[in-house]
């Protein structure tokens, strides 16, 4: 159980930092640092690689049966699939 909670933690911590990175390019669209269209180009080219990853760490907790994880995650997996 321990180990769970080490890796959802770790799982947690890599969110929060490629999160930082849209709140970043959010806030400066806002101040009008960059333009929209610069910012969308930004932001759109993490999409595919956070599905991809969201969906291989998916797929591992299922794998390796840490159920808790999982079912935290499969919210988050059904919304990206939807």
């Amino acid at each position: 159980m321990l180990e769970d909670m080490v890796f959802a933690f770790f799982l947690l911590s890599c969110r929060l930092i490629f999160l930082s990175v849209f709140i970043i390019t959010l806030s400066d669209l806002e101040c009008d640092s960059i333009n929209a269209r610069s910012c969308y180009s930004k932001l759109n080219k993490w999409v595919i690689p956070r599905l991809i990853g969201h969906t291989i760490v998916t797929v591992l907790m299922l794998i390796l049966l840490h159920w808790f994880i999982f079912l935290l995650n499969l919210p988050i997996a059904t919304w990206d699939i939807y």
